[in-house]
């Protein structure tokens, strides 16, 4: 389960980690980080449990496939468990909810939680289990995001490299998930999509033979999904989303409004989607079509409000703002340099077409210091001298080492295609 953790490291950490947790957890005994929700569904369990773990371990700075497979054994235990101690009684439910839905509640059933993890600690302190093939891709990314003017940062990101050991999935084909949510009217939208859209894709049937069909189920899943807590909880957000699934040697993209996902190939920008705006011809004609219309309030705007004209959440406007994720797929001919993902906060003040040369010279700025972080720092702030006001975020996840864009980037003009031809 250590991956590419050598054994000492991750003996080392179990031995701290026991250490700072000596105690089974519970009432006397709260763990340092809190549950995202009250109460949750059955259905919403298993994200919330691994947002809290991987929360958990990566404040606890523990080497990466090590969370992942100390959160995948734990919820693995947690799911076989017994949970209708935690059952939230029918009278202290909303009204609003309806009764076949049993709620949890939250806090008891994630002590529950982190005590598998802390038992999972204590036997793999005393015998490793047996490291699986390590994915043959690890892709080295950089994320940078900002509040910027804005009075809330209601982004969210997600990099998952290590997608099948986080749900124990053993099909043969390495998967990589990469994901930005870019949130309106409050945080709640982009935070659910975040905690379980990944989760809900990792168990689509048709995951392994139609990666798109599986994006597409998941992204309308998570909707109802949140469709569900927003009455329960009474709130009233929504978030676009793109995400991305690097599968063996497919790109997958999908997305939701105007969050945006590029690859960059040898230099040169290539285009995976067409972001839903109101003005889009197209989703125009889907509006008004369903008896709505788009009104330029400042920007184009679904019946007069919102901006986007497909997102997670936004109910008081669904089916007019739609939940139908779009996706595309691109197959990698290892050419590929990189795959930026960012919200509209960056994409609508850079064009694609000046990322390459913005990515290269913070490359030249980080050469010699042996990493390239400042790559997503850059950009982030481009788009904040372009003038954008918005929460920026964006994710850089690298498909080969930097030093080898440098090295092309410095090779005469015709080298790399001569050496290609050689």
């Amino acid at each position: 389960m250590m991956g590419t953790v050598e054994p000492a490291v991750a003996q080392r950490f179990l031995e701290k980690f026991l250490e700072e947790f000596s105690q089974p957890f519970g009432p006397d005994n709260p763990p340092p980080v809190n549950p995202l929700s009250r109460k949750v569904s059955q259905e919403e369990v298993r994200g919330e449990s691994l947002d809290l773990g991987l929360r958990l371990l990566a404040a606890r700075e523990a080497p990466l496939s090590l969370s992942v497979a100390l959160c995948q054994a734990a919820v693995s235990e947690l799911m076989k468990s017994e949970l209708t101690s935690f059952e939230v009684p029918q009278e202290q439910q909303e009204e609003e909810e309806p009764p076949a839905v049993t709620l949890l509640e939250s806090e008891g059933l994630q002590h529950l939680f982190l005590n598998k993890l802390r038992d999972v600690a204590v036997t793999w302190r005393q015998q490793l289990p047996a490291a699986p093939m390590a994915p043959r891709r690890f892709s080295r990314t950089f994320v940078h995001a900002i509040r910027n003017t804005r009075r809330k940062m209601e982004d969210r990101h997600v990099a998952l490299a290590s997608f099948n050991q986080l749900f124990g999935i053993q099909d043969g084909v390495d998967r990589q998930y990469y994901a930005v949510f870019d949130g309106h009217g409050g945080v709640d939208a982009a935070t659910f999509a975040a905690t379980h859209l990944h989760v809900v894709l990792s168990q689509q049937e048709s995951l392994a033979k139609d990666p798109d069909a599986a994006f597409k189920a998941a992204f309308s899943q998570v909707d109802d999904l949140f469709k569900v807590k927003t009455k329960r909880e009474r709130l009233r957000s929504g978030s676009t989303g793109v995400a991305v699934l690097l599968a063996g040697d497919w790109l997958h993209v999908s997305w939701l409004g105007d969050s945006q996902a590029m690859l960059v190939r040898q230099g040169e920008p290539v285009t995976l989607m067409d972001p839903h705006k109101p003005e889009r011809e197209d989703e125009k004609q889907r509006i008004e079509n369903l008896g709505g219309c788009i009104a330029f309030m400042g920007c184009w705007r679904v019946n007069g409000t919102y901006a986007v004209s497909r997102a997670i959440g936004d109910f008081d406007q669904k089916p007019y703002v739609s939940n139908m994720a779009d996706c595309s797929c691109v197959q990698l001919s290892g050419e590929e340099d990189y795959v930026l993902l960012a919200c509209d906060g960056f994409f609508d003040v850079v064009r694609p077409a000046e990322v390459p040369g913005l990515v290269l010279e913070a490359l030249r700025e980080a050469e010699g210091r042996g990493g390239c972080e400042e790559v997503a720092q850059r950009l982030v702030a481009q788009a904040k001298a372009a003038g954008s006001s918005d929460n920026i975020t964006v994710m850089v996840v690298f498909l080969r080492e930097a030093d080898q864009l440098l090295l092309r980037d410095q090779s005469p003009p015709g080298a790399a295609a001569a050496a290609a031809q050689g």
